[in-house]
């Protein structure tokens, strides 16, 4: 049979024959070179593989022995970060009893109102010191002298005792949450040292038994020598911390009520100015909680970790530990309250422990230790701890422990043999399986590029003759592809797409056509929308500016405030929108003024409804002669209440009086800070925070309201103002503050209150400029004649 030159050329040029030569030859050529490589690589890993899996997996050893480490150091850090924690919250509590003397002696006469046990002690005339008796969840001891000659506490003892009641509050929760710690307390300062603990033990007695004289020397000086004197010298000059914060932690001792091996940490407790000492809170945790999670160190078959100070002293090891690098422990007891723990890798009998380096930080150091006379190397990786301060008998210092992993070099290693016979193995294998896989698939591939190569050129050649017919306006078209694989989707694409043609062909005009009315339709729905709308913005616009001339009707008139007498009153009031939130209002009803300041949440139209529901009742309670400020801040906020709850809203406000009879100038209800300017020029700030709650979130907040009285004589400036001018903004975003409200009254001062008033406004708008007013801005000036 002779194949003419024609024929040969469109065999050549078809996409079967293109498909074939170059995807089969292509895959074929692959396959031999891939094969041929991947033989050549086997033989060159099987060379290299001991090298590098040795060096793999002593790297990946090292690497594992820093990461264990540093998990251990992080769950030791984590436990005493939570034991800080829980110092620090017990501390807040009594620094602020400290700090509040007022606050102080009401929790104190509650506390001794509600359990008596807890502040009354009995006098033990065998010990010749005072403690309060069982029942109480905590047990204060009051050393001998610190009482009377009657055997009662002193009087500013007695105030500690109950100052520091407030632990029993405070404690028990303290000490059922968090990290587990033996016991939580109390010392008073170095004048008074009182103790007070929780849980209740018998403290005194204990003492008694094991600490001979103590009850016949100054607590601190006795137990815990140098210590106070360095939070003594903290106050001064808080630079002088070995460590930047208060938490003084003890060195492990035998602790004398338990009898275990315990860690203290204490907290100073400052003087109100910050100048002095004024005790301390502390808490105890026994050594076994440390020990425990070191002690569970478990790395390879014998590896273990330990726990030591800078000095060397083992704080936590496992026994089997203790054993390989040789310490030898001693137990320091003395006269003093506290027993020291001498357990130091100094004193090993190897001596590679004895001079090993603990701040070495991730390094992995190669040692080798005497085990029944041969030399055994082990690895050893240390990680220090986050610094603290540490007392020892003395000054307190700077501290950081370290924890350190130990383990045999033979059992990190001992995989290395079994893995360079593996590879060998795994070698061969990996060779012959490569050989029969390179034959197997250019069996297989030859096939499937020749099977392929049908399946697929023939959808192919459909759809090239359909794109021809297509070519030549021929939309009736369509192929039919028997696959289901990509060609068989463009098929369906390709029919598709024909039918749209087709149809877009035939309905061209028509659809223009509906088009374009659908767009003249469209046109004529927009402008009558836009003119609803327009209607729409006017009518709310005219609501909106009938709401503020009504909100702003309601304000005190120039009249009102001046008619007040020995008073001058300015106020000014500027709502952020056409609505406001703020309320101001002077009522006066015979000899009787009060003045009230309030901020709703929020500002618009429901704010300034409730501005209004504010005013409308308390003039009604103003001319019902309720004359009591508690009183009236309850009545008011239980109508405002109701009213809320009825109309569905979310908003509150806070909000004050200032009730003024001609010589008492009193203050009750929760807002801003008010700022009295002295005749003399000096400036104070009222906290208002402690004398009420924002009305409307509660019915009854009768049990928050309390007042205050504040002096007000000839010369003296109130200020009262809401938080839209001390959160006003500047152009770079900077609040205008408290801090510079008071300075401008304080410049202001000896000038009329309508000055007053009127320097403050210019100044905060100039401090605006043309930033935009985010909230109600209020300001209330009076001036006592």
């Amino acid at each position: 049979m002779t194949v003419s030159p024609t024929k040969l050329t469109l065999g050549l040029r078809s996409f079967r024959t293109k498909f074939l030569i170059v995807v089969g030859g292509a895959v074929l050529f692959d396959l031999l070179v891939s094969g041929s490589l991947a033989l050549w690589n086997v033989q060159r890993l099987s060379r290299d593989a001991t090298t590098q899996v040795g060096q793999g997996l002593e790297k990946a050893s090292q690497d594992y022995i820093r990461s264990y480490t540093d998990s251990t150091a992080s769950q030791v850090g984590l436990l005493l970060d939570q034991v800080h924690s829980d110092v620090k919250a017990l501390a807040g509590v009594l620094q602020a009893q400290i700090d509040r003397p007022i606050r102080n002696e009401a929790v104190g006469a509650a506390m001794a109102k509600a359990d008596p046990d807890a502040v009354t002690v009995s006098f033990n005339s065998s010990g010749h010191w005072a403690q309060n008796l069982p029942g109480s969840p905590s047990v204060v001891s009051v050393w001998g002298y610190l009482l009377d000659k009657d055997h009662h506490p002193l009087p500013q003892v007695q105030t500690d005792i109950e100052t520091s009641a407030v632990l029993d509050l405070v404690a028990p929760n303290l000490l059922r949450t968090g990290a587990s710690k033996l016991q939580m307390y109390y010392i008073g300062p170095k004048e008074r040292p009182i103790f007070r603990t929780a849980p209740y033990t018998e403290q005194a007695q204990t003492f008694d038994k094991l600490y001979p004289g103590h009850n016949d020397a100054n607590f601190w000086d006795f137990f815990f020598p140098g210590i106070y004197e360095s939070w003594q010298q903290w106050a001064r000059n808080p630079a002088a911390r070995p460590v930047p914060e208060d938490i003084t932690q003890t060195a492990p001792y035998t602790d004398a009520i338990t009898g275990k091996l315990i860690v203290s940490f204490f907290h100073p407790l400052w003087t109100a100015d910050r100048q002095g000492v004024a005790g301390t809170a502390g808490a105890d945790i026994t050594l076994d909680q440390l020990a425990e999670i070191v002690e569970h160190v478990k790395v390879a078959e014998s590896g273990f970790g330990f726990l030591a100070m800078s000095d060397g002293n083992v704080v936590a090891i496992n026994a089997a530990g203790e054993k390989v690098i040789g310490l030898r422990a001693a137990s320091d007891a003395t006269s003093k309250g506290v027993t020291g723990l001498d357990r130091s890798l100094r004193n090993s009998s190897q001596k590679a422990v004895a001079s090993l380096p603990l701040d070495t930080n991730g390094v992995v150091q190669h040692i080798s230790l005497n085990e029944n006379g041969q030399d055994i190397p082990y690895l050893v990786v240390t990680r220090q701890l986050n610094p603290s301060n540490l007392w020892v008998n003395g000054p307190v210092q700077r501290e950081v422990m370290s924890l350190g992993i130990v383990v045999p070099e033979q059992e990190i290693y001992a995989s290395l043999i079994a893995a360079r016979a593996k590879i060998a193995r795994a070698t061969n294998r990996i060779l012959v399986y490569q050989i029969a896989a390179v034959l197997v698939s250019l069996l297989i591939v030859a096939a499937a590029v020749f099977a392929a190569s049908k399946r697929i050129t023939s959808g192919i050649r459909a759809l090239a003759a359909a794109a021809k017919r297509i070519e030549a306006k021929d939309y009736s078209v369509r192929v039919d592809i028997h696959t289901n694989d990509e060609v068989a989707q463009a098929g369906l694409a390709f029919n598709r797409m024909a039918e749209q043609i087709s149809f877009h062909t035939e309905n061209l005009e028509n659809l223009v056509a509906e088009r374009t009315k659908e767009i003249e339709e469209a046109k004529e729905e927009i402008s009558a929308l836009n003119t609803q709308l327009k209607s729409e913005n006017l009518r709310l616009g005219a609501e909106l500016d009938v709401a503020r001339h009504i909100q702003m009707m309601v304000l005190p008139r120039a009249a009102e405030l001046g008619a007040v007498e020995n008073l001058e009153i300015a106020a000014y009031m500027r709502p952020a929108d056409e609505v406001g939130g703020d309320y101001y209002d002077v009522l006066q009803n015979g000899g009787s003024l009060k003045i009230g300041i309030g901020d709703v949440t929020g500002h618009g139209l429901e704010s300034g409804v409730l501005m209004l529901m504010v005013q409308s009742v308390a003039r009604a309670l103003q001319e019902a002669g309720e004359t009591d400020p508690s009183k009236f801040l309850a009545h008011l906020n239980r109508a405002i209440f109701k009213n809320i709850e009825r109309t569905r809203t979310d908003k509150h406000l806070t909000l004050s009086f200032l009730d003024y009879d001609g010589e008492r100038l009193t203050i009750s209800g929760q807002h801003e800070d008010l700022i009295v300017v002295r005749q003399t020029g000096e400036v104070e700030r009222i906290d208002t925070g402690d004398l009420g709650l924002p009305v409307g979130l509660e019915s009854d907040i009768s049990p928050f309201v309390d007042t205050r009285e504040i002096p007000f004589q000839s010369g003296d400036v109130i200020v009262l103002h809401t938080d839209g001018v001390t959160e006003a903004e500047n152009a770079r975003g900077e609040l205008f503050g408290i801090d510079r409200l008071c300075q401008s009254a304080h410049r202001l001062h000896g000038r009329s209150a309508e000055d007053v008033k009127n320097g403050i406004v210019e100044g905060l708008m100039a401090y605006i400029g043309t930033q935009k007013i985010h909230d109600d801005i209020t300001l209330v000036v009076m001036r006592h004649r």
